[in-house]
C-alpha cells in the first residue's frame, strides 16, 4: 500500500545522523551546523534524498538542503527581507506587490527547507493566513477589479489540505474580475505523491485558468515520479513553467542549466525564470556573479533554442516588476 504524501511529510528527515546514515556521509565530511539548523531546520524527505548520490558529499542536491556554516557569515547586502516583502503587505496574509496580481501568503510550512530560500527569515507566525483571515482576503479581492490574478504562495501552499483548497478555489471561483491562479511550489519535484486525484479535480473543475510554477534547480531531482507528478497536472488543464535559482555548487555550468531545460521540457514543463540569487541572510555562499551568471546566460542561449532558455532575473525591493538581466 502506498504512504500517503502526508505520512511522507510526517516521516521526513530532520536530524543530521540520520540522514547521514541513509546517505552513507560521515559527518565528519561534511560543514554541518547546528547553529545554522537551529534557526531554520533541516527537512528533506525521503523522496528527495533518495535521488542524492551516495556517498557524496558534494551532490548538488545535497548542497541544496544541508545546514552548514557558511549560513552565519555576513555578506554584504544581504538582509532578513531581501525583495521589500514586508513592505508590500496590505493585510495578514496578503502581499500587493506588482500591477494586477496579488499574493497569499497560505502557510508558512514546506516539505523541503532549501538553505536558499528567500523567505527563510520571514516572520510567518505574524503574517500567515488562518481560515478566517482568508476570507478577509478574499473578500479585499472581490473589491478590487483591477486584481486578475491571485499568487498563492508561502511557504508552499500545496501543504494545504484537498478540503482547505477546494474552499478556497470555490471562492474565488465567486469573483467575476479574477483571470487566473497561480500556484507556486516544490511539491511535485520533492513530493510528487502530492498530486493526488482529489486535488486534480479542484484544478480541473476551475472555471479560472490555472497556472503551476513548479521549483526543480537540477536535473538529477527529476526522476519517474516527478515525470508522472508533471504529466497529471498537464491532464488537469493546468499550464506548467518551471522557476529555478542559480546556485553556486548547484547549477551554475551550462550542462546541468541546459540538462535541466531539456529534462523539464520532455515531462510538459516550460523552463519559465532563473532567478538571481534573493539576498536573504543566511544565503550568501550561494552566490553567483553577476558576470558569471550573463556568461552562463550566454552559453546556455548558444545551445538551446530560445523557448527552453529560462529569463535570467533579479527581484529588487521597491521594482514594479522583476529585472532581466541580459
Amino acid at each position: 500500500m502506498k504512504t500517503s504524501w502526508q505520512t511522507q511529510m510526517q516521516n521526513a528527515f530532520t536530524d543530521f545522523q540520520t540522514l547521514c546514515d541513509y546517505l552513507q556521509l560521515s559527518i565528519d565530511d561534511l560543514n554541518l551546523s547546528n547553529d545554522a539548523a537551529k534557526s531554520f531546520p533541516l527537512r528533506v524527505p525521503v523522496a528527495f534524498a533518495a535521488r542524492i548520490e551516495k556517498s557524496n558529499p558534494n551532490d548538488p542536491l545535497l548542497r541544496q538542503i544541508l545546514p552548514i556554516g557558511d549560513e552565519l557569515k555576513n555578506y554584504d547586502g544581504f538582509s532578513d527581507d531581501p525583495v521589500g516583502d514586508l513592505n508590500a503587505v496590505k493585510q495578514t496574509g496578503l502581499l500587493h506587490k506588482y500591477h494586477g496580481r496579488v499574493l497569499l501568503i497560505n502557510t508558512g510550512a514546506c516539505a523541503i527547507h532549501c538553505r536558499y530560500c528567500f523567505r527563510r527569515n520571514f516572520p510567518y507566525a505574524d503574517l500567515q493566513l488562518n481560515k478566517q483571515q482568508e476570507m478577509d482576503v478574499i473578500h479585499a479581492i472581490q473589491n478590487d477589479s483591477s486584481i486578475q490574478e491571485v499568487i498563492l504562495s508561502g511557504g508552499d501552499p500545496l501543504i494545504l489540505n484537498d478540503e482547505r483548497l477546494a474552499r478556497l478555489f470555490d471562492e474565488f471561483a465567486k469573483i467575476s474580475t479574477l483571470k487566473r491562479i497561480r500556484i507556486h511550489t516544490r511539491l511535485p519535484i520533492v513530493l510528487p505523491d502530492r498530486i493526488t486525484d482529489e486535488l486534480l479535480t479542484i484544478l480541473k473543475n476551475s472555471p479560472k485558468k490555472i497556472i503551476v510554477v513548479v521549483h526543480s534547480n537540477h536535473p538529477n531531482e527529476i526522476d519517474e515520479n516527478v515525470a508522472k507528478a508533471c504529466q497529471r497536472l498537464k491532464s488537469a488543464n493546468v499550464t506548467l513553467l518551471n522557476q529555478s535559482v542559480l546556485l553556486q555548487g548547484v547549477n551554475d555550468n551550462v550542462t546541468a542549466l541546459c540538462e535541466l531545460s531539456e529534462r523539464l521540457f520532455e515531462i510538459g514543463v516550460l523552463p519559465y525564470y532563473l532567478h538571481f540569487l534573493d539576498k536573504a541572510n543566511g544565503t550568501g555562499h550561494f552566490q553567483v556573479s553577476e558576470k558569471q551568471a550573463l556568461a552562463l546566460l550566454n552559453a546556455f542561449q548558444n545551445r538551446l533554442p530560445g523557448y527552453l532558455v529560462p529569463k535570467l532575473v533579479t527581484e529588487q525591493s521597491g521594482e514594479l516588476a522583476k529585472q532581466y538581466l541580459k
